[in-house]
């Protein structure tokens, strides 16, 4: 099986951040069986095709503009993603919504996919994140594991003095 869990942002950009702090907190605290591949992409777009190519499921986490309260989880699956991605636009989703299309074109699209979104509060010049989208950090990171569990996945909270060894494969 082979399944990517793919976290996507901007550092710089406040909120946009989310999805790669998702990420980190994933590998840093967790292990798999079986093994699944974790990427921060950052704010990659069409360099990401190859990653994303063929996969059983490939799980995205990311900020996306949804129109609820800031801190709000969204979850989307198979084919509501591509049409969410075309109506609203974060400043890299346009980018994913690109990959997406291409993978369809090649006959490389996922099998399944699951889209766990965080609304964020702010997208302006900052480092960190804003305390409605911390708090939702949580609730996020719990989503991208129920969606690996349903795809047969075993999750495994690593001992703590461990959860710092976790790393992301760039």
């Amino acid at each position: 099986m082979s399944i990517l869990v793919l976290g996507i942002g901007n550092l710089l950009l406040g909120d946009e951040a989310v999805g790669v702090r998702i990420v980190e907190a994933l590998a840093r605290r967790f292990t798999f069986t079986p093994a699944i591949d974790i990427l921060d992409g950052g704010t990659s777009g069409m360099e990401l095709l190859e990653n994303m190519s063929g996969r059983d499921h490939l799980i995205v986490a990311d900020a996306v503009l949804a129109g609820h309260c800031p801190g709000a989880v969204v979850v989307l699956r198979d084919d509501e993603v591509p049409a969410f991605l075309t109506q609203k636009l974060s400043p890299h989703q346009l980018g994913l919504a690109d990959v997406l299309m291409a993978l369809r074109l090649l006959d490389e699209f996922p099998r399944r996919l699951t889209l766990v979104g965080v609304e964020p509060q702010s997208l302006g010049m900052r480092i960190g994140l804003t305390d409605s989208v911390l708090r939702a950090v949580e609730p996020a990171l719990a989503q991208v594991i129920a969606a690996l569990e349903q795809s047969g996945v075993t999750v495994t909270a690593r001992a703590h003095k461990d959860a710092d060894r976790g790393t992301l494969h760039a």
